[in-house]
């Protein structure tokens, strides 16, 4: 699986790999790094003053919004949530101090669930566009990544350039970065509520292609994944992935705080190494 993902991101994004040495539990159970520094109190401070950090302390409580999305979100026969995302998550939650909590949502309303204290922040895999960046408070970048196409392995030879996909019938994730690259091509598609759809509509024959994140092909597609039948052809672009929060929020700070320490102290890339992607991780 390792060596199928060093092919996916070689062939898209042209990365190379990088090296640490850590604890492969560190970033999921903690490490030397630092508690967060945010304010202690929202009660004398005016709600355009109030710390987001300060109200997830208070609750006790991290909210993450997130889908199936192997092998940053997805879940393990006892039900919980692992991959490099879930991992994270979990770690920046011991370093806030407080308990985390995985939703599932709907992709396409994700800053509305942001908004309205649902979730309080959305760790997905999530690929910083302009859009993202206007709407919501974001890390810096940690994670590089690209639009792939998908398309059944027996059909793969007729679909190695761009020109030759754009008559494709695509399955794409509703509000998705792939639903922008189709859209770009001027291909016809039909908008699913995630990635792990997009790839059943295309195994099933209900859609000719998808387009998701290399990330995810590299985990589900192909020999020795669910979907040995299915291969990627063209990667459409090369982007990064980033964490959103509610605009304003001083949670985006706290995060960027705590990546550089993780970083440092090897856990991040340790955390990367176990799910084999430590080939698109961004220096922090």
């Amino acid at each position: 699986m390792k060596k199928i993902i060093a092919l996916v991101l070689a062939l898209v994004l042209c990365l190379s790999a990088l090296s640490a040495c850590s604890s492969g539990k560190k970033a999921a159970s903690g490490s030397d790094i630092p508690a967060s520094s945010a304010p202690s109190s929202n009660s004398d401070l005016t709600p355009a003053q109030q710390s987001d950090a300060v109200y997830v302390r208070e609750k006790g409580k991290l909210v993450v919004g997130i889908t199936e999305f192997e092998p940053m979100d997805y879940q393990d026969a006892s039900g919980a949530w692992i991959g490099f995302d879930a991992d994270m998550a979990e770690a920046f939650g011991k370093y806030l101090g407080v308990q985390v909590e995985f939703q599932i949502i709907d992709w396409d309303n994700k800053v509305m669930e942001l908004n309205g204290k649902t979730i309080d922040v959305v760790w997905n895999g999530m690929t910083l566009t302009d859009e993202v960046k206007s709407a919501m408070e974001c890390s810096n970048a940690y994670c590089n990544n690209a639009q792939v196409v998908i398309v059944p392995a027996d059909k793969a030879a007729d679909y190695q350039t761009v020109d030759s996909v754009k008559g494709l019938a695509f399955a794409v994730e509703s509000g998705s970065a792939g639903q922008a690259e189709v859209a770009a091509l001027g291909a016809s598609y039909t908008e699913v509520a995630d990635q792990a759809t997009a790839l059943l509509e295309v195994s099933s024959g209900t859609s000719e292609a998808a387009v998701i994140d290399a990330l995810m092909a590299a985990a589900m597609v192909g020999e020795g994944t669910s979907y040995a039948n299915l291969t990627y052809t063209v990667g459409l672009n090369s982007e990064e992935y980033g964490v959103g929060f509610r605009k304003g929020s001083d949670l985006a700070e706290e995060l960027n705080k705590f990546f550089a320490a993780a970083y440092a102290d090897g856990s991040m890339i340790e955390c990367a190494e176990k799910y084999g992607i430590q080939a698109a991780l961004i220096a922090q």
